[in-house]
């Protein structure tokens, strides 16, 4: 039986690789709830302990979600206020959330954002894009036909789009890009906020010759690349 004083449940924003991107709220939020449920207890506990917040921690990953959720849903009846937290950035966002978020909203809790870092804003805000529609796609099929038809989808639409890629396949991605599109504009953003971030500019096959003149890929990736009408370089 649940209490009258039921929980909230937040759903914050961490930083993406600079720590000093947490925001005040965020950090505030995190020190307030009983819980924190998190993608991954040892990367956010690393968080915690830079930040110097002491909270119980519990694992809601992506193959765990729905079987983990009842247990926030349980504690957030008995009036406990409860954080989600992923690795990096915001949740749901190519990353858990969504599931949690749901169940938690169909038992009758309120679910508040905490925003923040997210490596899908903070490249477009830095990507010089023209577009007035940018879709996120996030990752694509890591199978070569399948990632490369849906590529080909979207760059036949007049949107921009982002996309998230590993190092192990950001070369790959770029050439498929190239070969579809070689004048494509495209802004690559590599360990954004952190020690070694980078950002490439260029048309699609720039960034194809760029990459493919580096020994290996390092860091992750994300990618924008404009949309059909907007596409070309400016001269």
């Amino acid at each position: 039986m649940y209490t009258f004083d039921v929980g909230t449940l937040y759903i914050v924003a961490t930083p993406i690789g600079n720590l000093s991107d947490m925001t005040l709220r965020a950090i505030e939020v995190l020190k307030m709830v009983s819980l924190i449920a998190c993608e991954d207890t040892r990367r956010t506990l690393q968080l915690l302990n830079h930040l110097g917040i002491k909270s119980r921690l519990v694992s809601v990953r992506s193959h765990n979600e729905a079987s983990s959720a009842p247990k926030i849903i349980d504690a957030l009846g008995k009036g406990l206020d409860v954080a989600y937290a992923s690795d990096a950035g915001t949740p749901g966002v190519s990353d858990p959330g969504a599931v949690l978020v749901r169940m938690a909203r169909e038992a009758g809790f309120s679910v508040v954002p905490v925003p923040g870092v997210s490596a899908f804003a903070a490249l477009v805000s830095v990507a010089g894009g023209m577009d007035k529609t940018v879709v996120f796609e996030g990752f694509l099929s890591p199978k070569p036909g399948r990632r490369r038809a849906r590529l080909r989808e979207l760059l036949e639409t007049e949107a921009a789009f982002v996309l998230y890629e590993s190092p192990f396949r950001a070369l790959k991605l770029a050439e498929d890009l190239a070969d579809l599109d070689s004048e494509r504009y495209v802004c690559v953003g590599r360990e954004m906020t952190k020690l070694h971030e980078e950002f490439i500019v260029g048309s699609a096959g720039e960034i194809r010759a760029e990459l493919a003149a580096r020994d290996k890929q390092l860091g992750e990736f994300a990618v924008y690349v404009s949309g059909k009408k907007s596409g070309k370089l400016l001269q």
